[in-house]
């Protein structure tokens, strides 16, 4: 790492590093604005004291970024084409890049003062897509050029969702446990000091953990792909491939590469008169001009091969050449999504999905060093800040404070969801699942709710992705003039 930042100019290094505080301060920002979503039931519930459940909230966030890989963090660098960040100047990249990173900032602290558990992802996405979208507008380009709109209806969707499952499904859980736990004191607000009995109290501890983790995980992979994204755009001879990838996964997207030519030759007239009837859309065009349409991803395919057929290793590819076999794998891999679904026919079974994970193995990736300084910012700032807005989930969702039970369902709920979301890579809100679900809790035991407090959290999920879009372009619009 630091071999590489000391072969950068000064200029280009200062503004690197620059951005980078920036992302790591969001992160950070994350931390402190989201701890409320796994201690506030362990502290109401009086299940650890408040010191010892932040400090090991933040244990646990550390190593949940550490483990939990890189699938949301490429579904958040995928949102916006990264080509746009090196098809201009160093200096409207940069400009784009601080856009999107001060708004995201910018919006969860000011939700954080005022205690409101708004959506870290909903503002970080939000606020991508704006930068995306106020570049294509600046461009002259249409709207959806500056965005991956696939990939961004697949995540909104994913965002949307999570909050009912987590409200339905903890007032669920919640009522299998009245059923199943018959000691009334476990759906009674906690009196006192005394902790819950020893079964619920290490349920509320684990799952707490287990939440801790999960959102590690899920928010520190943003984390990481908005570190990438900065990397890719300002050093793409470097970021752009990752160039410790083995050299049998280089044969293997040499061979993926051929087995897509020889899918996109065999199955020409059926894709074309797919094309006519309507069945598939127009593939979108590269920010490099290299369109993405079967005869664009037949040339990007052989491009592949002809470049790796002079190559044992990606570190072997001079920088310059990196960025465009980085262009057509991605090129090619949006033909083959597009396609895919198609019958095989002459070509026998072809398994699709599992090809294009192989072309994009070299894509997708991030350093050691990128995880570890994630893992630090996220878990350093999980110990401080948590106060606010534990408050509002402790106290302010239900007429009656939490009970030991109402506290494990919501945590369950959470940690499960937010789990599964990681393994199908898809950025949820921690925020929203654990608060819908301990308002579900409180449906669920007929306790009533506070609905002025929901009310306020329902308005900052719905308005925090059109607000941050709005502030992403507005920042960028202005940066961009200071380019």
């Amino acid at each position: 790492m630091f071999e590489i930042f000391s072969s950068v100019d000064n200029h280009t290094l200062l503004l690197l590093v620059v951005s980078l505080g920036i992302a790591l301060t969001f992160e950070f920002v994350n931390g402190f604005h989201d701890t409320a979503n796994a201690v506030a039931t362990v502290i109401y519930t009086k299940s650890l004291s408040a010191r010892t459940a932040v400090v090991l909230s933040g244990i646990c966030n550390f190593f949940g970024v550490s483990l939990g890989g890189i699938a949301v963090a490429y579904a958040i660098v995928h949102l916006l084409p990264v080509d746009l960040l090196v098809s201009v100047n160093t200096n409207l990249g940069l400009a784009m890049v601080f856009s999107l990173l001060v708004s995201a900032i910018l919006w969860n602290f000011g939700t954080w003062y005022l205690g409101l558990p708004a959506s870290s992802s909903h503002t970080l996405i939000g606020s991508i897509l704006g930068v995306g979208v106020a570049n294509a507008v600046r461009e002259g380009l249409p709207a959806g050029a500056g965005v991956n709109w696939h990939k961004a209806f697949e995540v909104g969707l994913s965002l949307f969702i999570s909050p009912v499952i987590g409200f339905v499904l903890a007032g669920g859980l919640l009522l299998v446990l009245q059923r199943m736990l018959k000691n009334p004191a476990l759906h009674q607000p906690p009196v006192g000091d005394a902790p819950p009995p020893p079964g619920m109290r290490a349920a509320l501890i684990v799952s707490g953990l287990g939440v801790s983790l999960a959102h590690g995980s899920n928010d520190g992979q943003k984390g990481v792909g908005l570190v990438m994204l900065i990397l890719i755009g300002i050093l793409p001879g470097v970021y752009a491939l990752d160039v410790d990838t083995p050299a049998a996964e280089i044969a293997a997207v040499r061979q993926a590469a051929a087995r897509f030519t020889d899918y996109f030759d065999a199955h020409r007239l059926e894709i074309e008169k797919a094309y006519r009837a309507g069945d598939i859309q127009e593939m979108p065009q590269k920010a490099s001009a290299v369109s993405c349409d079967v005869r664009g991803a037949v040339a990007a395919s052989e491009a592949i091969q002809q470049r790796l057929a002079l190559y044992d290793s990606i570190a072997a590819v001079p920088p310059a050449e990196r960025w465009n076999l980085r262009t057509d794998i991605l090129c090619l891999d949006d033909a083959a999504r597009i396609m895919e679904g198609l019958p095989d026919g002459s070509t026998g079974q072809l398994n699709i999905g599992e090809l294009r994970r192989t072309l994009r193995r070299p894509t997708e990736y991030a350093p050691d060093w990128v995880i570890m300084a994630v893992s630090l910012a996220l878990g350093i700032g999980t110990m401080v800040g948590w106060k606010r807005i534990v408050v509002t989930i402790g106290e302010k969702i239900g007429k009656t404070r939490l009970s030991y039970a109402q506290g494990a369902s919501a945590q369950i709920v959470a940690m499960v969801t937010i789990g599964l979301a990681d393994g199908l890579g898809l950025p949820v809100s921690t925020t929203h699942v654990l608060s819908s679900g301990v308002a579900g809790t409180m449906a669920a035991h007929k306790s009533g709710l506070q609905m002025r407090t929901l009310r306020s959290i329902a308005m900052a999920w719905v308005f925090t992705l059109p607000a941050a879009m709005l502030l992403g372009a507005g920042l960028f619009f202005l940066f961009s003039r200071l380019a």
